[in-house]
Parts: C-alpha cells; structure tokens; sequence
C-alpha cells in the first residue's frame, strides 16, 4: 500500500471553469454488485465506481465464492445465482456501509456460518434495527462486542414464515434497503410472500426509490403502500438483466454545483442529469434557490454563479435537508458564501455517519472563522467577511464527504490546506484532481 499524502494546501482561487466527468454512483454501484451477485445469470456492470467501498464489496463477494471478472474495457462480469458457495466466512468491510448492511441481510438470510467487521468507527456505527428485524425473521446474529453494534457473527437457522418484519427507518435508510434486497431470497426459502413494515419515520426515502429501482432491474418488483407498508412476492426471483451501465455519482456531482455556483464557471458535470435515479440530484435545484443559473440535460448539468472571491452572494437557506444528508454537507461549506445566516434542519443522521459530522462540521467551519451553532439535529452557519478568515488545517476525520465539500475553502481569501486528502479514494479517489483542473488562478 502506498503512503497516504498528510495534507494539500489549496491557494485563494478567484474562479472556476470547465468539465468533469464523474465516477459511477457509490450508491448504485454496491447494490448493483449486490444484485448481480444474487441474480440468475451473468450480469456485465459498466461505469462501476473504483473506489475503496466497491472493492470492498468486490473483495467479499470473491471471498464468498462469486465469480467476478474484470474486462479489458474496464466493466465487471459477475456470475450471480444464490445460494453462495462459501458457507464459512470471516469478512472485512472498513467502513463501507453500502456493503456491511446488505452483506448483513443477505448472508443472514441465506443460512451460513459468517463474521463481519471493519474498522474502529464501523463498530460505533449502530445496525440495531437490522438485527432486531433480522431476528424477528428467524435469523441468528450475535453481537461480538458492544449490543447494537459490529462486529458481528450470523450462524445458520431456520426462517419464521408468516411473519410480518418489522424495522425502524429514522436512523439509516439503510436498514430498510438491506432488507428489501433480502427479501427475495427469504421468500424463496420459506414459499410465501415476505411484508416488511416501518416502524416509525423513515429518513433518506430517495435512497430507498435507488433500492426499488434497481430490484426491479434485476427483475423483482416489490409493491409498495405508502412508505410504511412493502410486499415481496414468494415467486420474486433476482434474474441478470444481461448489462446494467451504473450512472454517475449525484453526491459527486454537489461539490462541482456548488463549485460553479461560487465560482463563475461554467461548470459542466456529465454523467448525471435528469434522468438519474438518485434523490441527490435534488441538490441541483437547491443551488439554482440560491440564485446560481442550472442547466439540466439528460445525462449532464452546467452551472453558473456570482464569484465569490469578487464578493459575490448566494441567497441564505433555512432548509430542511432529510432526503439529501450527503449533499447537505456540501450546503454547509456554501453557507460560508452567503448574504446571511444559513440553518440545514433535520439531519442528525450525520451523526452516525463516517464521523460524527454535525460535530466536524461545526469544529472546521469555526477553525476557518466562522461563527457556527449546532443541536443534535441541525447546524447553523453564518456567512464570512473578508477579514473574518482564518489560515487553517482543516481535518477530514477519514471521511471522504469532509475533504470533499471544504475543498470550497479555496475561494475565500486565504489559503485553506486539507489534512489527509487521500481519504476521499472511499468514493472518489481522483477528485483533487478533477478539482483542481477546474480552478482559476
């Protein structure tokens, strides 16, 4: 393994012009790996994100007995069918969520002797609710260490038919997606219809609408009543549906809106547009609030804005950010850049992210100069003024979306240098690149 770079200093920017093409969907890629994994046939994934989460995912399937081969051109075959060959396993999984939670459900569904655990901060993230729904369905899962909490050991048992599942949605929108993939694979074993039913509100649906997209790709399709209510049938079945292109990623594509939007531009981001799948294209509207000018075509999205570094002003926000968590945070840095107070509501899902990062948060935006208040589920930002920014060392707390949205620094008048810039190979390993071929001197 290579040394990671300790930090990268980025200078006062005055603007930002050009194109970036993006990674494929974090989001879409370790579902559709999953899926794959568990459909009958061989399925040839194009545009798969490269990153730290989706070899992750890649290396545990092959651990698991799945064939997975790479092409000359760079797309992924994977031979799916289920049960896995590997019945006795011990998995690694870092931090990667997208892969522990489904991973969880699948395997403990599936009937197997198995361990699961990644790094210190995946034992302090909770999967509570995932095993209490698990169980209710006749799984067996142990916790090794702290209750709720990875890592954690599944052993082989019997499923309960006629059993409605019950899970809570307000913590990771997750949960639900894990058992949603799962469920097939239980109705096949028990012969009836699995019902899964939200205990209480569910955060981050858009995410769940990925999960049902996708699943009705790969040739299940789950009935759905309102958000409380999702029905599997006994005769669902995952099937390959030969080639699936996973599209570009939309948490991505906020750090290079929010870009265009303080920076000039224009900035054109392909890979994503109105097309996409994914709730944080939603983020696009947002910045256009702010008074940034959007285009959106099918598969790209231009952005134009005042330059901040000239004294130019987005429009302040009080906003409710529970369906976009992710691109919210690059919201929080963008405050710096507006003409009064900005309040992001409703995420303390951010708390039991990567880091706890409604505390990181608010630690890095003060260190730059800001004035910053926060709850356990909201964050309010004041705008700065030239003379109130501060030189700092901002840290990423190994977690990817922090390196990302301060990048936004750079456009206030001072040098801003990012401690561990390498943490963002979790989604999108050359994006201090693409950032920085983007920026005006």
């Amino acid at each position: 393994m290579t040394d990671r770079t300790p930090s990268l200093t980025l200078a006062p920017s005055a603007r930002a012009a050009g194109t970036v093409a993006l990674p494929g969907s974090k989001s879409i890629s370790n579902r559709a790996l999953l899926l794959a994994a568990l459909s009958e046939g061989e399925t040839t994934l194009e545009g798969l994100l490269d990153s730290d989460d989706t070899r992750v995912m890649i290396a545990a399937l092959q651990t698991l007995g799945v064939g997975v081969v790479r092409e000359d051109s760079g797309a992924l075959r994977v031979a799916g069918g289920s049960p896995w060959p590997v019945r006795r396993a011990d998995l690694f999984l870092g931090n990667a969520g997208t892969a522990f939670r489904p991973l969880t459900a699948a395997l403990a569904v599936m009937g197997g002797d198995y361990r699961l655990s990644g790094v210190p901060r995946m034992h302090e993230r909770p999967i509570g609710d995932l095993v209490d729904a698990l169980r209710g369905l006749g799984c067996e899962l142990d916790y090794e260490g702290q209750a709720g909490y990875p890592p954690l050991a599944i052993r082989a048992g019997a499923l309960r038919a006629g059993h409605v599942v019950r899970v809570r949605g307000s913590v990771s929108s997750q949960f639900l997606t894990a058992l949603l993939m799962a469920a097939p694979l239980a109705a096949g074993r028990i012969g009836q219809a699995v019902v899964i039913e939200l205990d209480g509100p569910l955060i981050s649906r858009p995410y769940i609408l990925i999960t049902l997209n996708l699943m009705a790709r790969f040739g299940v399709e789950v009935r759905r009543d309102g958000w409380e209510r999702f029905t599997i049938s006994a005769q669902a079945r995952y099937r390959s549906p030969g080639r699936y292109r996973v599209e570009g990623d939309a948490s991505s594509a906020s750090y290079f809106l929010g870009l265009g939007a303080i920076a000039g531009g224009p900035v054109r981001i392909e890979g994503v547009g109105g097309d996409s799948i994914q709730g944080d294209l939603a983020f696009a509207e947002f910045v256009r609030s702010l008074g940034a000018e959007v285009r959106c075509e099918a598969d790209a999205l231009e952005v134009r804005g005042p330059v901040a570094a000239q004294g130019g002003r987005l429009r302040a926000f009080d906003r409710d950010f529970n369906l976009i968590p992710d691109a919210a945070m690059t919201a929080a840095v963008l405050a710096l850049y507006a003409d009064g107070p900005c309040r992001l509501r409703n995420i303390a899902s951010w708390r039991v992210k990567e880091t706890d990062r409604i505390a990181a948060m608010h630690a890095e935006l003060a260190r730059l100069g800001a004035r910053v208040e926060s709850d356990e589920d909201s964050l309010t930002v004041h705008p700065m003024k030239p003379g109130d920014w501060r030189e700092a060392r901002i840290g990423t707390y190994d977690d990817h979306r922090m390196a990302m949205c301060f990048s936004l620094a750079a456009f206030g008048p001072v040098p801003v240098t990012i401690l561990d810039p390498d943490c963002v190979a979790k989604t999108y390993p050359r994006y201090f690149e693409d950032f920085g071929r983007l920026l005006q001197a």
